[in-house]
């Protein structure tokens, strides 16, 4: 199980399709993929589309692409597809290697990927973890995900509860935080329209910055805000009492809670 050219996407909504337009976009070909949908939709040049899982021909993976609450329901359409030289990529949060092993007992190997929809961009973070695979297999995913952002393996099952909040949440935070920067801003007088462009621009030349810089997030911020200067006026208010710290820590916490709930309800079935 050394490579990943013949890959079978069960289903193809927002995420699955992010990842699609990714991998195309890096130079993986169209016709290494094929996808099932359940009635027709347009789809990139060159992608096969199929509206029955096809069981005449071995998949080197099937990644599933439906929602965690209908797992059970697709099952006895998947399960056929599956043998001992096929992985299982689940793009499902909350759902656990066992729960996963469990329904599809014939695949060689499950391989649990945890990105976010700036696969498109080849710019998601992309956490992943694997029962099964030898070193040959993982160096295989490895290069499998690269087009689509970074990879990074994780040691723990249990760490997916922290990550798929950060890296899979994530982006819905920083977007609420930009609208919310908007939001104030057009509170202090600047046009809504305006407010919305320079947030917007401002958050992508500071994730620029972060990204290739040597000095961490918070040396970078302590570099921009002089001493008794605007910005240290402003991040007076975030670090009293640690008060985003805390806000950040409530927020990933309530959503690793949720993803350990609906691990539960997988394994309940």
């Amino acid at each position: 199980m050394a490579k990943f050219d013949n890959i079978l996407l069960f289903g193809c909504g927002n995420m699955a399709g992010a990842m699609l337009d990714g991998w195309l976009a890096g130079g993986i070909p169209a016709a290494n993929f094929t996808v099932y949908t359940r009635t027709h939709r347009p789809l990139p040049e060159g992608v096969e589309q199929v509206h029955e899982v096809p069981t005449d021909r071995t998949f080197d993976a099937v990644m599933i692409g439906v929602k965690p609450q209908y797992l059970d329901d697709v099952v006895d359409q998947l399960e056929p597809a599956m043998g001992p030289e096929t992985a299982v990529f689940s793009i499902l949060a909350g759902v656990e290697y066992a729960s996963l092993a469990a329904r599809f007992p014939r695949a060689g190997a499950i391989v649990r990927i945890m990105p976010n929809l700036a696969c498109a961009l080849g710019k998601s973070p992309i956490a992943l973890g694997d029962t099964g695979l030898d070193d040959a297999g993982r160096e295989a995913i490895t290069t499998l995900m690269e087009p689509l952002g970074t990879p990074v393996w994780l040691g723990e099952e249990e760490e997916f509860h922290a990550v798929t909040a950060l890296a899979g949440s994530g982006p819905a935070f920083v977007y609420r935080f930009i609208d919310a920067l908007a939001g104030a801003a057009e509170e202090l007088g600047v046009e809504k329209e305006a407010a919305e462009q320079l947030a917007k621009a401002m958050v992508e030349g500071a994730s620029l910055l972060a990204g290739s810089s040597e000095f961490s997030p918070g040396e970078l911020a302590d570099k921009v805000a002089s001493p008794g200067g605007v910005t240290r006026a402003g991040m007076n208010v975030m670090d009293e009492d640690g008060a985003i710290n805390k806000l950040m820590l409530a927020t990933l916490t309530s959503a690793r809670k949720r993803s350990a709930e609906m691990a539960e309800e997988a394994r309940k079935g």
